[in-house]
């Protein structure tokens, strides 16, 4: 898991990509003030303009056109349409009286600023099988996976810190990564170049074993369209396995993709972009994602992008390179011929702050749960800083240059971390509604929120660059802490650590 990939000092071209900072135009609060008073001006007993006009008759209203004035039967309709008007606005407007969003935030901010490790953490012990490299939920949250450095795979019951089983020589090598497929079924890779396939109802041996990398697998993500797992190692491959016909054998698959220093590769919420980061600094995405077509590159080289650095209004300061973005042409695709181009790829160098005239290594990579922002864990070249890094995707701002790119990507908030435990990569995630970072730091885990509301990150992108604010930091254990995850079901969060100790966090009144 230690990140030893040789950097590219040797290349040339190091200067960074520009982005667009993307300004974000909402309704000014002061007009919702406005409205506020409006509505408080009006009559506050309605019901009683409704008892008085009965009192009036029942002869027909006279209209403007007759020349009378409008009838009290005819205010009465008004008053009604304006209190359900100013109802509806108070429920589902953001305004001066209620505004359940905002009190959700206040809630939010409550429970997870209460987060404290459970007295049941203690039991959750892999001493005795090395450091907690993943940590990985199933989807409704009933149970736990470790994936431990001695070639075993532990479960637990999350809700009661019960231990239920031990995968025994899972592989025959470290384990690095889990994957659930579904509710029952999940995946493993390992050191050992495999990648295994696992039943929750069956768990005394595995489904199959995966063969075709041909270095550490590092990473597993699953497309849920297609049902095509696809696995990225430190050979540089990413590669497609197609479960509609896994077998006891195995499961036919294909090469996709290859690129040098591969370090990370996820998909995006919907499956239509894959995000990959390197270790020389670079993050590559490919759009419109098509993973039963394969994408030959002859050389990394050729896919290097010219950079420059930002000014210190977070704005251009010039405009990109030709060479920033390379994809098939049409011919490659006849069918798609007047289209954009399927697997179309972008060469991005995302703005490190501290780090705009060296390199860096891009070791953790993680997506936000609806696909707003991308959030990286990144070291300086001297590996003497590391930093938290949320960039947000800019595909279908208004273009502010001549050439817009397809999907570049602002850093709109960041964080300086401990850099604690130099080498060993550090997986940080978001929670699942994507208000907030759990990062590992140190001995101990902090969260982290956009903003001092826990607001989404839609609700509160910042013109500049804006440092992520700390909701809590909690320390725990007695080592460093590599991996960090939140259930997806419960207020929970596990993290585990080079000891091999898992805790949980929960709320504490």
């Amino acid at each position: 898991m230690i990140s030893d990939q040789p950097s590219d000092s040797s290349d040339p071209e190091e200067a960074r990509l520009i982005r667009d900072p993307e300004q974000l135009f909402r309704k000014d609060e002061s007009e919702e003030e406005e409205e506020g008073k409006d509505v408080r001006s009006r009559p506050s007993s309605p019901e009683s303009r409704h008892d008085n006009s009965q009192t009036q008759g029942s002869s027909r209203p006279e209209s403007a056109a007759d020349g009378g004035a409008p009838s009290a039967g005819f205010r009465t309709s008004s008053v009604r349409e304006s209190l359900f008007s100013w109802l509806r606005n108070r429920s589902v407007r953001r305004g001066p009286f209620v505004d359940p969003v905002r009190d959700n935030f206040r809630t939010m901010t409550r429970l997870y600023s209460s987060m404290s490790p459970t007295t049941d953490s203690m039991n959750l012990s892999t001493q005795t099988h090395g450091a907690v490299f993943n940590l990985e939920y199933s989807p409704d949250g009933s149970v736990l996976t470790v994936a431990c450095e001695q070639t075993e795979v532990l479960l637990f019951d999350p809700v009661s810190s019960r231990h239920i089983k031990t995968l025994v020589e899972a592989h025959e090598d470290c384990v690095n990564n889990i994957r659930f497929l579904d509710n029952r079924l999940f995946a493993t890779c390992s050191d050992d170049t495999t990648i295994a396939l696992w039943d929750l109802r069956k768990l005394n041996s595995k489904v199959c074993s995966l063969h075709g990398h041909a270095s550490w697998v590092k990473n597993i993500e699953y497309d849920t369209h297609t049902r095509l797992l696809v696995t990225s190692g430190f050979d540089g491959n990413v590669i497609t396995w197609d479960t509609n016909r896994f077998t006891e054998d195995g499961c036919p698959h294909k090469k996709f993709f290859h690129t040098r220093y591969l370090m990370r590769m996820r998909l995006t919420p919907d499956c239509s972009k894959m995000l990959i980061s390197t270790s020389s600094g670079y993050l590559l995405i490919l759009h419109d994602l098509d993973l039963t077509q394969s994408l030959e590159v002859g050389s990394y080289r050729i896919l290097r992008a010219r950079r420059a650095p930002l000014s210190t209004e977070g704005s251009s300061t010039g405009s990109r390179t030709s060479g920033s973005r390379h994809g098939n042409d049409s011919k490659a695709h006849p069918h798609r011929e007047g289209l954009s181009p399927r697997n179309s790829l972008e060469v991005l160098t995302p703005e490190i702050p501290g780090e705009r005239d060296r390199g860096n290594c891009i070791t953790s990579l993680q997506l936000h749960p609806k696909g707003w922002a991308t959030l990286l864990r990144c070291s300086s070249n001297m590996d003497d800083q590391e930093w938290t890094c949320v960039y947000e995707f800019q595909e279908g701002a208004p273009p502010r240059l001549p050439v817009s790119p397809r999907g570049s990507l602002r850093l709109t908030h960041y964080i300086e971390e401990a850099n604690v435990g130099r080498g060993y990569i550090k997986e940080l995630c978001f929670s699942p509604d994507g208000r907030l970072i759990c990062s590992p730091y140190g001995y101990g885990v902090r969260l982290l929120a956009f903003d001092e509301h826990c607001a989404e990150l839609e609700e509160c992108v910042p013109e500049r660059t804006a440092l992520l604010r700390e909701v809590r930091s909690i320390y725990s254990h007695s080592d460093v802490v590599l991996t960090s995850k939140f259930s997806p079901t419960h207020c929970q969060l596990a993290s585990g650590c080079l000891s091999g100790r898992v805790a949980l966090y929960q709320p504490h009144f």
